[in-house]
């Protein structure tokens, strides 16, 4: 572990952090879809109300099937907070699994079936990268209040990070609101990791001209000082999934289905943003085609298996992706691999805990601290 220049944290990159989860064995991974359903819905049945199964709007089929909750990620958390059971199985990203473990009661287990589940864009802001970033950036800004806000995309030690400068976390549908309390605060902010979501807020509030992005490893980029001069400086951040949007794929969409209309996520690039006729997080995405007419077309700009979802629950309704299915889908969401889920419930069933995430105790405080700043606005 290593403590923070400027928090009083001892963290680590998340690489070595959960080296110790563990691989599916061999057995399982040869297992037929029939099969694994019945073994699945056994070992359920054995464990009753001790486990809860959560299940990420962009996980696959397969997964959400057995989920006793299907949504965004901050809302499965407060799910399983709200559950009376002793095992929280999540089928979603570590990050997310780390938020279930702050949020829930301390007697009871988070478990992520699957250790390569990682969100590349968590990735891109390491809290002791950021530690050190924010060292040098305060250092060029001295007579100036910055404020940290990191997208709930993010692990629980940039959350903690964050609290211990007087920042807190935000969602995709509230980072306007976390921009104004850190604005009646502070003078600046800097915003992490989702350079999109964080310019797409930033015209929200009308302060497209108060942005700079910052990249502080990127040698030919804009130095501290620099960007210090702007209100608003964004981290270089991304989703893989939603950068991959482009202005040309609503054009196309639009030359093929006239009628149809856009519904995309704010992690999406700015001119994407503009094009779409609706901008919201996943539930906001749900509840779009849900409220949409018999007949409608709604292009989606999100992850592919929500798309896939959408298209079997509203039948009515004609769901298309907004790009192919490459384009689309997440890696890391796809590492909660069915079989995966079979072999942690088994297990479980026999008294064993496998992948278990656990935040540690002074973290889970800081980044609690975070979450609750958020409630308050």
């Amino acid at each position: 572990m290593v403590t923070m220049e400027t928090a009083e944290l001892d963290t680590d990159l998340s690489l070595f952090k959960y080296d110790n989860l563990e691989q599916l064995p061999p057995h399982y991974r040869d297992l037929e879809e029939d099969e694994r359903t019945e073994r699945i819905e056994a070992a359920l049945e054995e464990l009753g109300d001790d486990v809860v199964v959560l299940g990420h709007n962009y996980q696959r089929r397969e997964i959400v099937e057995h989920a006793d909750f299907i949504g965004d990620s901050y809302q499965l958390s407060k799910e399983a907070a709200e559950a009376d059971a002793e095992y929280v199985v999540f089928g979603g990203v570590t990050f997310m699994a780390e938020s279930a473990d702050i949020i829930t009661d301390d007697d009871q287990t988070v478990i992520l079936p699957s250790m390569e589940a990682s969100c590349p864009m968590a990735g891109m802001a390491e809290a002791l990268q950021v530690d050190s970033a924010w060292a040098e950036i305060t250092a060029a800004a001295p007579d100036e209040d910055i404020v940290p806000i990191t997208y709930m995309n993010s692990y629980a030690d940039l959350k903690a990070f964050c609290a211990s400068h007087g920042g807190l976390v935000c969602t995709s549908s509230n980072a306007h609101r976390a921009f104004e309390y850190a604005f009646e605060r502070g003078d600046k902010v800097l915003f992490l990791p989702d350079k999109h979501l964080g310019e797409n807020t930033a015209y929200r509030l009308g302060m497209e001209d108060e942005i700079a992005k910052w990249d502080p490893w990127d040698p030919d980029g804009k130095d501290a000082e620099e960007v210090a001069e702007s209100d608003i400086i964004l981290w270089d951040g991304y989703c893989q999934v939603h950068e991959r949007f482009r202005e040309t794929h609503i054009e196309e969409i639009r030359a093929d289905h006239p009628d149809a209309q856009v519904v995309v996520h704010p992690e999406c690039r700015r001119e994407v943003v503009e094009a779409a006729d609706v901008v919201g997080s996943t539930s906001t995405i749900c509840e779009t085609v849900a409220n949409a007419d018999p007949g409608e077309t709604w292009a989606i700009g999100t992850e592919i298996h929500l798309t896939n979802h959408l298209q079997r629950w509203h039948p009515e309704v004609d769901v298309l992706p907004l790009c192919g299915d490459a384009c689309m889908d997440c890696n890391a969401m796809r590492q909660i691999d069915p079989n995966y889920l079979t072999w942690v419930l088994e297990e479980l069933v026999e008294g064993r805990e496998r992948n278990v995430i656990e935040v540690a105790p002074e973290e889970k405080e800081l980044a609690e601290v975070a979450l609750d700043r958020m409630l308050d606005i």
